[in-house]
């Protein structure tokens, strides 16, 4: 089984040919896009494992945008104790689905 670890806006990830990855929202690209990625930290297959400093050289990541989704609401809670002062501030972070064609190289 082949698989790599690639680096992805400052994240790293563990991709296997197929399979779908949840990364950090990909500005400027669509649902149906081709993307691809050639910071690959390390890439394992029949052979021995090949470590890359800090990259591999010729080895990309090839995948397809899905859609966009949106994960569980994170809340701040802001209290003071006997002031009458409270504030709640929520954040839903994006997500882009990546489903991985190809590792090349």
């Amino acid at each position: 089984m082949k698989y790599a670890l690639v680096e992805i806006l400052g994240k790293q990830y563990k991709v296997e040919k197929g399979s779908l990855i949840k990364v950090d929202l990909l500005n400027g690209k669509k649902t149906g896009d081709n993307v691809e990625f050639d910071t690959v930290l390390m890439i394992s297959g029949d052979k021995s494992p090949r470590i890359g400093r800090p990259y591999v050289k010729g080895v990309k990541v090839l995948g397809t945008v899905g859609e966009t989704v949106r994960g569980a609401k994170v809340g701040v809670t802001k209290f003071k104790k006997r002031k009458g002062y409270h504030r709640f501030l929520g954040h839903r972070q994006s997500y882009s689905l990546i489903r991985v064609n190809e590792i090349a190289g």
